[in-house]
C-alpha cells in the first residue's frame, strides 16, 4: 500500500509540473515527425527505408574523421537557433513576431554592405558587421512595435507585411550598392569581415563551422538572464500578459512593447549577419523570403519558447539537415524526399502546443487511475 501511495504521489507531482507536460509534448512531436518521415520512405523505397532512417538519426556522426559532420551540424544550426531565439523572446513577452524573416534580411544586407565596403576596420571588421546587422534588425523589428504601442496595430499583420517590404527593399539596395554584375548577386564580403573559425577549425577540420556558435550561445545566455533574472525582463513579460494592469502598476507599456520587438528583431538581424558573413554564401537578387525566419517559429515552439530549449531544438534541426545530406549519399532517395521529411518533422513540432493538451489529459487519467488503485488498497 505504501508503494502504491508513493507512486500516486510521484505521478501527481509529475502531472502538476507544466514543464514536464511541455517537454513531453515536444518529445512526442519529434517522435511523431520521425515516424511519419519513416512511413514516407517506406512507401517510396521499402528496401532502403531503415537505412534512410538511420542516416537521418545518426547523420551528425556519419563522418567523424576530424568531426566534419558534427562541425557542419553546428554550422547549419546557428542561424536557426538565432531566429528561433528571436521568435521565442517575442513569445515570452506576449508578442508574436512573425517578421523575423524581414528583420533577418535587413540585418544580412547591412552586415554584407559593411563587409564589402568597410575593409579599413581591419580586425574589427567582422565585429562591426555583426553589430550593424543587429542594429538594422532591431530597427526593422521596432517598426511593428511602434505600430502596436501607439496605434494598436497587431504585430502579426504589420510584421508579415514588413517581410515583403524588406525583401523588395534589399533587392533594390543590392542592385544599387553592392551588385556583382558578373554573377548577378551581391559582392562577397572582404576576408576580414568573415566570421573567423578560431580554434574550431582545428577541432572540426574540413567543416564550415565558425564562431557563430559562440555568438548564439552568448545571446542565449543574455536572453535567459533578461527574461528570468532581471526587473526589465519581468516588466516586458508583465506588459505582454496584461497591458492595462502593467500601465496601472506604473510600467511604461509603450516603451516595453517597442523594446521587446526591437530586441527580437536585433537577434534576427544577427542571424542574417551570421548567415552571410561566411565563405561561399552570397545574397541573391531573387525576390524570395528566406525560410530561416519561418523555421524559427517552429523551433521556438519546439523549444517551448525557452532560450535554452530553443538552443537544443536548433541543434536538433541542424542534425536533421546533415542527416538529409548523408541520406542522399547512402540511399537512392531524391533531395525532394529529404525536404518532405524535414518539413513533416517541423510541422509536427509546430503542433507541440496542441500535443501539450494530449499529454496533460494522459497524465491526468493516469493520476486518477493511480489514486483509485491506492484508495482501493487502503480499503482492503
Amino acid at each position: 500500500m505504501k508503494l502504491k501511495t508513493l507512486g500516486s504521489q510521484i505521478v501527481k507531482k509529475v502531472a502538476e509540473r507544466p514543464s514536464t507536460i511541455s517537454v513531453s509534448a515536444s518529445v512526442l512531436a519529434i517522435i511523431a515527425g520521425l515516424f511519419v518521415g519513416f512511413i514516407v520512405m517506406l512507401i517510396i523505397n521499402p528496401g532502403q527505408a531503415f537505412a534512410g532512417l538511420r542516416s537521418i538519426l545518426f547523420g551528425p556522426f556519419s563522418d567523424m574523421e576530424g568531426g566534419r559532420s558534427l562541425g557542419n551540424t553546428i554550422y547549419y544550426a546557428v542561424p536557426i537557433i538565432l531566429t528561433g531565439l528571436s521568435v521565442a523572446f517575442a513569445f515570452r513577452t506576449g508578442l508574436f513576431n512573425i517578421g523575423a524573416t524581414g528583420q533577418l534580411t535587413i540585418g544580412a544586407f547591412v552586415a554584407v554592405y559593411i563587409g564589402v565596403n568597410w575593409a579599413f576596420l581591419g580586425p574589427l571588421h567582422w565585429i562591426v558587421a555583426v553589430l550593424g546587422g543587429m542594429l538594422a534588425g532591431a530597427f526593422w523589428g521596432s517598426i511593428p512595435g511602434i505600430l502596436k504601442a501607439y496605434r494598436n496595430v497587431h504585430e502579426v499583420v504589420s510584421s508579415i507585411m514588413l517581410n515583403y517590404i524588406a525583401m523588395y527593399t534589399v533587392t533594390m539596395l543590392i542592385k544599387q550598392t553592392i551588385f556583382n554584375a558578373t554573377s548577378a548577386r551581391a559582392l562577397a564580403p572582404e576576408t576580414t569581415a568573415r566570421l573567423p573559425q578560431w580554434f574550431l577549425g582545428d577541432v572540426f577540420p574540413r567543416s564550415s563551422i565558425n564562431i557563430g556558435i559562440f555568438i548564439a550561445m552568448i545571446l542565449v545566455v543574455i536572453t535567459h538572464i533578461i527574461l528570468n533574472k532581471t526587473t526589465f525582463g519581468y516588466e516586458l513579460k508583465s506588459v505582454g500578459f496584461n497591458r492595462d494592469a502593467s500601465q496601472y502598476a506604473g510600467m511604461s507599456e509603450k516603451r516595453n512593447i517597442i523594446l521587446a520587438m526591437a530586441i527580437s528583431g536585433g537577434i534576427a538581424g544577427v542571424a542574417g549577419a551570421v548567415m552571410f558573413l561566411v565563405t561561399g554564401r552570397f545574397m541573391s537578387i531573387e525576390n524570395h523570403l528566406m525560410a530561416e525566419g519561418f523555421t524559427g517559429i517552429a523551433i521556438s515552439l519546439l523549444g517551448l519558447s525557452s532560450p535554452i530549449g530553443v538552443f537544443l531544438a536548433g541543434l536538433f534541426y541542424g542534425a536533421l539537415e546533415i542527416g538529409g545530406f548523408y541520406l542522399q549519399r547512402t540511399t537512392n532517395f531524391v533531395p525532394q524526399i529529404i525536404e518532405i521529411i524535414i518539413a513533416v518533422i517541423i510541422y509536427f513540432s509546430a503542433l507541440s502546443l496542441f500535443l501539450q493538451k494530449f499529454v496533460a489529459n494522459f497524465l491526468s487519467k493516469r493520476l486518477k487511475k493511480e489514486v483509485q488503485i491506492s484508495e482501493g488498497s487502503d480499503v482492503l
